[in-house]
């Protein structure tokens, strides 16, 4: 059982890190082992779903390294590696031999072991260093093309940001430390923590989890991840990184009830992010951007569920969302292959051109908006329903969040379906390899449908372990599923006329609400002119001070030789003349004749005689 959980964790990392080390000489044979790794880790993780192993091995004095697989984290890991098995199947047949495949897919295979290990992870040090990991092979795909300097600049500014975010951890596992309720710092036992701690320990939890999952305010990261592959778009923004910002909401959600404030501000920053992002989505005019944002509005469903106690919809959530996501990003991907662009208004019967990987990108896209009788329509509607035990004003804003996604869905779909004004003759066939894992992942979308309705809601609540859910009424499926299907329907008569809004705020809406300029405002202008500040001082005070003391140092010097040492000088001259002086004193009785030194010792004892009787 130890062995499962160590070869789920340990091979893609161990796999992943070869490929990397070996280099361009790996390139032929990188997309069979990583094929053949991933479809290893999945059947692990499906054994592992199923026997719930755990492991615990030393690390650090009072701080063991432990994994542990339970219900919630045996459906992400399942989630993770079958998502991961797809995005690789695509990536294989769309990355040609001139590219560095083997540190493609070596760095895709450490980046699905780090959240391996991330939703595994039963302490938060080892949560920490999949954590780390995960941020840091981030970085790398995103920045993958990294001669472009607008790539690695992006690279930059997400890494940035979400380190930033990651600083919560450090501040949660200190306090916990500093509690001291839990010595080996379980994620379960987190909650036991007193106050001021427990606050403490909550506040660096949601700071972290809020900064991975790109929530407001930190959701402008996102857009620039835009720059990496589309393979790796697909992967970050549907079952990895960015989720797992949400997954640690889900697991550590009787920290949040403990702490009093906890679940209710992550419940509505999550409605927040939902509401103001899926706006942004309806907005833009990139396609991959329109999916960063719409990323974002889901993944504030499942914060919102998580903070809402709504366990079991925010997993199906999850689940159903990492099936849609990266299919639509592979069929993004796939197009700005063939047609060079993913503007909207250039990819005009874009889906028309590959009918296979159109139809399969529409029944992702009609999961989004949810249509019934799609995964996501019925999801939303089961974590909505914990939102509306809570709050009716948190359900209204997760319902008007759902028309959101339903009016971004369908103003993709209507760019992608109509025909050209001109036909384009130098349009390139998508690589018929990528065609099955499109195929796959849209029968997803299609069979994780009964996972939502009795009696299979039931099953999965158990294997969550998630007692007292609240169950959607037959009239809100009904209610969300009309209001989506208005919403497409008058977003395809629409068409593509111009929001009426003001200009400043389609402009707003454009940039992601200025996020990044805020940012930029309040954080990094600040620092860089505190930076400046510091350099001022170093070079006008500390360095000045240090050149005057090494100058004072070099006169006192010359001081010392010209005066101190040449009177210690003529002392050790004066002293050596006497020394020579004496010696040639008393080299003068040294004659050699034998009377002499007996005429010296009478006068020496005649001369003691007299001293003797004088003392006397």
């Amino acid at each position: 059982m130890s062995t499962l959980l160590w070869m789920l964790v340990a091979l893609p990392l161990g796999v992943g890190a070869l490929l990397l080390v070996a280099g361009r000489r790996a390139d032929r044979m990188a997309p069979g082992v990583a094929l053949t790794v991933t479809a290893a880790a999945l059947g692990l993780a499906v054994t592992a779903a199923f026997r719930h192993p755990s492991v615990s091995a030393p690390f650090l004095d009072g701080l063991p390294m432990e994994f542990a697989v339970d219900g919630l984290s045996g459906v992400l890991a399942i989630t993770v590696a079958g998502v991961t098995l797809a995005v690789l199947l695509f990536s294989a047949a769309e990355f040609g031999a001139s590219e560095a495949r083997a540190r493609f897919f070596g760095l895709m295979l450490l980046f699905a072991g780090s959240m391996l290990a991330t939703v595994t992870a039963a302490t938060l040090p080892v949560l920490l260093m999949g954590w780390e990991v995960m941020g840091a092979t981030s970085w790398a795909l995103i920045g993958y093309w990294w001669r472009d300097p607008r790539r690695t600049s992006a690279a930059d500014t997400a890494f940035l940001t979400t380190r930033t975010a990651d600083l919560g951890l450090y501040l949660a596992a200190g306090a916990a430390l500093a509690a001291g309720h839990d010595p080996t710092l379980s994620l379960a036992g987190l909650a036991r923590a007193d106050d001021p701690w427990l606050s403490f320990v909550t506040a660096g939890i949601i700071a972290a989890a809020l900064g991975k999952s790109a929530q407001l305010p930190f959701s402008f990261w996102l857009s620039k991840a835009m720059q990496g592959p589309s393979p790796v778009s697909a992967l970050l923004h549907s079952a990895t990184m960015v989720v797992a910002g949400a997954y640690l909401l889900l697991r550590t959600g009787p920290l949040l009830g403990a702490s009093g404030w906890g679940d209710d501000l992550v419940a509505w920053t999550g409605a927040a992010t939902a509401l103001c992002l899926g706006l942004v989505a309806t907005a833009q005019t990139d396609l991959k951007q329109l999916l960063a944002a719409s990323s974002c509005a889901q993944i504030g469903f499942m914060v919102l569920a998580a903070g809402a106690g709504a366990v079991s919809g925010g997993t199906l959530q999850l689940i159903a969302h990492a099936a849609a996501k990266s299919l639509l990003f592979l069929g993004a991907g796939a197009w700005l292959t063939a047609l060079g662009t993913q503007q909207l208004p250039e990819l005009f019967s874009a889906a028309r051109h590959s009918r296979t990987a159109g139809v399969a990108f529409t029944v992702a896209a009609l999961s989004l908006a949810g249509l019934p009788p799609l995964s996501l329509w019925a999801a939303k509607d089961v974590l909505l329903a914990g939102a509306l035990e809570r709050s009716p004003w948190l359900y209204a804003v997760g319902l008007a969040a759902a028309l959101l996604s339903a009016v971004y869905s369908a103003k993709a779909l209507w760019y992608v379906w109509q025909r050209p004004v001109v036909p384009r003759p130098d349009a390139r066939r998508v690589p018929v390899g990528a065609l099955p894992p499109l195929v796959l992942l849209a029968l997803g979308c299609v069979a994780l449908t009964p996972l939502v309705f009795p009696p299979l809601r039931d099953s999965v609540g158990r294997v969550l372990a998630a007692t007292g859910q609240t169950a959607p009424h037959p009239w809100e499926f009904v209610l969300s599923g009309v209001l989506a299907l208005l919403a497409v329907a008058i977003t395809w008569s629409w068409g593509p006329r111009p929001l009426p809004l003001p200009g400043s705020a389609k402009s707003a809406l454009l940039d992601w609400l200025h996020l990044e300029r805020a940012a930029h405002r309040l954080l990094v202008a600040p620092v860089m002119r505190l930076a400046r500040v510091a350099a001022a001082f170093d070079d006008r005070v500390l360095d000045r001070a240090v050149d005057s003391s090494a100058t004072g140092a070099v006169r006192f010097a010359r001081w010392t030789d010209g005066v101190v040492e040449r009177a210690v000088d003529g002392s050790v001259t004066a002293l050596a003349a006497g020394t020579r002086a004496l010696g040639r004193s008393a080299r003068r009785p040294q004659t050699g004749q034998l009377h002499q030194y007996l005429a010296q010792a009478v006068a020496a004892f005649t001369v003691l005689a007299v001293v003797l009787v004088l003392v006397r």
